[in-house]
């Protein structure tokens, strides 16, 4: 039997799901790219031969993902500038700090991190683990974009598998570099 269209609504018929929060598009973007991110950057850490050293690699990914954010709301800045005669300099400001979600995705990451300097895992093992909460939330968050945007469980899932699809790569090239 054909699936049929979850996300084509019949005419005046309204939505299944009414959300209280709908995250916005820049929001959306960052977190996903945050996750992404993150994901690369313990990725990274993970290296055969090396003295673990989780604590002071918690702090750089923490670090990175702090310039990528202030990076990436700084070209917003430069972008409106070349585009807009004016000074907004509180809306170049907001455009800033728009980036929070960037830095708030990196922190699960940062966290499984800090346990290994706790003593409760490996480095390793704790970089495992944040490769692996990375890849579910990158399910999650592509899987509630899809579903805030009026799409049914179906293809809010498939959604969701696309966006995780991007986690399991960085976990498949992780293991066969390493």
């Amino acid at each position: 039997m054909p699936e049929r269209a979850d996300h084509v609504r019949r005419k005046g018929a309204g939505p299944r799901v009414i959300l209280r929060h709908r995250p916005s598009e820049g929001s959306l973007f960052s977190v996903i790219y945050g996750l992404v991110l993150a994901s690369a950057l313990v990725a990274a850490l993970d290296s055969t031969g090396e003295k673990a050293d989780p604590g002071p690699d918690a702090l750089w990914v923490l670090l990175t993902a702090l310039a990528s954010g202030a990076a990436h709301g700084y070209a917003h800045v430069i972008a409106q500038r070349a585009s807009v005669d004016g000074a907004a300099t509180r809306s170049r400001l907001r455009l800033v700090l728009a980036e929070w979600p960037l830095v708030a995705a990196v922190l699960p990451a940062v966290a499984l991190l800090l346990t290994a300097v706790a003593g409760w895992w490996a480095e390793a093992t704790a970089v495992d683990a944040a490769l692996l909460f990375n890849t579910l939330a990158l399910f999650g968050w592509g899987a509630w974009a899809a579903r805030t945007a009026g799409h049914g469980w179906p293809s809010s899932c498939r959604a969701g598998a696309l966006d995780m699809l991007i986690g399991l790569v960085i976990i498949i090239a992780n293991s066969l570099i390493k």
